[in-house]
């Protein structure tokens, strides 16, 4: 198996709800990351570098901002005669106009599947932080001679509907598939990063029609465990799921760790995304900057501390950020404060303001808000 006999399919807006504050003006796809990124960065990051050629973005709404970000797939070398990047738009199975879960959307564009000439589908998500290595994905499931691979990882089960947590025997095959149980502590969950045949995908899909079938999850891969061969891959290192705004902060702020950073953004695997040429960050005389991120073309004058700064930052002299994530263009002028703050795109903070949060439970100024 090599990456040009693979069809991914990526999910844009899956969990949209789950971000909600971020995610009223644009997709799950297109939220801001990481100082310069876009979450989908990484998932068609983690494709490309396996020699994936042809990647189908699924669309639901609020996709213009997607789209000015993919333009052509340029960055990913994605913009080809033949294969390379398609947006998918919606298209109701049933007429409405709109999908309603995972299983309508994969039946709303069951007419671009069938005309792909890949043997094999990748599915994922965009709410996953991670550089999967889908070269040792695709080597794993030639081994265990898999009918569905699914990349899974222990910890914590993630806040999001139709959770998946997997049960494993010693070979790594699914035994059980539980979905959305009531669990504490640690358990084996999946990315609902998904691997298996283009053939089987089109097969159990005239199933769930036939059958009138509405989840995947439930209907299509829970029933599977027992007829087909189901494996879990499981993920090690940095691998996160946002599934609030809070778990946002949280692995915004696990970047300032170097370990954790080194482990994301792998030199042998890239991570890239749109270009966009500006002048480096400038430090006044006077300013600090401490354990953060700061991208090109921000301006500081202030104190800025374990905090992430995006592209066009101004921080003014007397002014003070910790804890935080500034995104693109923001503003915060002297003698104001902020601690565990996410400000959207072009928000100004006038001067002399105070904004606190705490670390489960930051607060949010949306775009272009002034205060």
């Amino acid at each position: 198996m090599t990456g040009n006999n693979i069809l991914g399919i990526i999910y844009s807006n899956k969990y949209d709800e789950c971000l909600s504050e971020i995610t009223a003006p644009r997709t799950m796809g297109s939220v801001p990351f990481g100082g310069r990124y876009r979450l989908i960065d990484f998932v068609l990051s983690n494709m490309v570098n396996s020699g994936i050629e042809k990647v189908g973005v699924i669309t639901k709404s609020n996709y213009q901002s997607l789209m000015d970000h993919l333009g052509t797939g340029k960055p990913w070398d994605l913009s080809r005669k033949t294969e390379g990047m398609f947006i998918l738009p919606p298209f109701s199975y049933g007429g409405s106009g709109d999908y309603t879960g995972r299983l309508e959307m994969l039946r709303g564009i069951s007419g671009f599947i069938s005309r792909s000439t890949e043997d094999y589908i990748l599915f994922s998500d965009c709410n996953n932080v991670m550089n999967l290595d889908v070269d040792a994905l695709m080597d794993f499931h030639a081994e265990n001679n898999a009918d569905i691979s699914i990349v899974c990882k222990t910890g914590k089960m993630p806040a999001l509907e139709n959770t998946m947590v997997l049960e494993l025997d010693g070979a790594s095959r699914v035994t059980r598939i539980a979905i959305d149980p009531e669990v504490s502590g640690e358990v084996t969950y999946s990315l609902n990063v998904i691997l298996m045949k283009r053939s089987l995908l089109q097969r159990l899909l005239n199933e769930a029609i036939s059958m009138r079938h509405e989840s995947f999850e439930r209907d299509l891969l829970q029933g599977s465990t027992a007829k087909l061969r189901v494996f879990g891959y499981k993920l090690d290192g940095f691998a996160r799921t946002i599934d609030s705004l809070v778990s946002y902060f949280n692995v915004s702020m696990a970047l300032l760790d170097p370990k954790n950073c080194s482990e994301l953004f792998n030199p042998d695997r890239p991570v890239y995304t749109k270009v966009r040429d500006d002048m480096p960050a400038i430090y006044g005389l006077g300013s600090s900057a401490k354990n953060s991120l700061v991208a090109n073309g921000c301006i500081i004058d202030g104190e800025v501390e374990n905090s992430v700064l995006f592209r066009g930052v101004r921080v003014e002299k007397g002014a003070v950020v910790k804890n935080s994530i500034l995104m693109q263009g923001s503003f915060v002028a002297s003698g104001s404060t902020l601690n565990y703050v996410i400000t959207d795109k072009s928000v100004a903070i006038t001067p002399n303001k105070t904004l606190s949060g705490a670390e489960n439970y930051p607060v949010f100024v949306g775009k272009e808000i002034v205060i």
